[in-house]
């Protein structure tokens, strides 16, 4: 298996790694780097559990060959909060009952983050065409809306 050295930013801090030339950016942030918070979930670009943001777009880190991302900047959830304190959109998820088992909500809120970045003020209609690649099978949406609602609030 060839291998590359590979140099990334990750959470604002500069990383070289040897990976394989085929390595998803999934298998690199979780195994390689331990950043557990991006989730595995459908392997297909179906459920957006991986979500992340590369260059402060969103992408999908189960279809991203890690090595189409060198030199660039690659966000996971775990680079939200500061001091260990949830970020607004994490702290408005918690308060207004956004997640429930939890499993699609990193992806969600990357998502969400780029979303608002972009676009302080979206419309309800914005925020669900931002988070129509992430699925949920717990909240039904309502919740998770309302969430991105308080976040622009606060």
């Amino acid at each position: 298996m060839a291998k590359r050295l590979l140099n990334l930013e990750v959470n604002g801090r500069m990383r070289e790694l040897a990976v394989a030339d085929h390595a998803l950016l999934l298998e690199v942030l979780r195994d390689d780097l331990a950043l557990t918070g991006t989730k595995q979930g459908c392997d297909g670009g179906e459920c957006g559990a991986c979500t992340v943001l590369v260059e402060g777009q969103p992408r999908l880190a189960c279809l991203c060959i890690a090595a189409t991302c060198e030199g660039q900047s690659i966000e996971t959830i775990e680079a939200l909060a500061e001091d260990g304190r949830m970020s607004r959109l994490q702290q408005a998820f918690h308060e207004k009952l956004g997640t429930q088992c939890g499993f699609c909500t990193p992806g969600m809120v990357m998502a969400a983050e780029a979303l608002l970045r972009a676009n302080p003020k979206p419309s309800q209609a914005q925020i669900r065409e931002a988070l129509s690649g992430n699925l949920c099978r717990c909240t039904g949406y309502v919740k998770i809306i309302e969430s991105v609602q308080a976040a622009m609030e606060g």
